[in-house]
């Protein structure tokens, strides 16, 4: 009886072994996600006029074949539907830099965030008394 239900698993787990859905149901949702957001990233960068080197480097955490596999898709679809992309108007956010700004005491400009430079003097104003 045991070697029936044996016989039977295996031949019901060689009919599902070429199937795709079998091997979506086995891997793992975080990995299929990160490559579905990859793929999803190249073809946006497509549709926005974006290089494959530029969208590797504006998306360095990201799947390089995936993204290559939504940007190929993209400019495939793009090219027979005959679609235009847009241009991107944005890019990878250049480093900000603080700017110090020292407080002096008693200075009302440094007080109200402004700073204003004192004016040189002049060589009228040091004319002796």
């Amino acid at each position: 009886m045991n070697a029936a239900r044996l016989i039977l698993l295996a031949a019901a787990l060689l009919t599902l072994a070429g199937c795709e859905k079998l091997e979506a149901m086995l891997a793992d949702p975080k990995i299929a996600q990160r490559i579905a957001d990859s793929r999803a990233i190249g073809s946006a960068c497509r549709f926005g006029l974006r290089s494959i080197e530029d969208c590797y480097a504006l998306n360095e955490k990201a799947s390089k074949a995936s993204i290559f596999d939504g940007w190929k898709e993209m400019d495939q679809y793009m090219r027979e539907n005959k679609i235009e992309g847009l241009v991107s108007k944005s890019s990878k956010p250049a480093l900000q830099t603080e700017d110090t700004i020292e407080e002096k005491a008693g200075d009302e400009a440094a007080k109200d965030g402004k700073s204003k430079a004192k004016p040189k003097a002049k060589a009228s104003d040091k004319a002796a008394p």
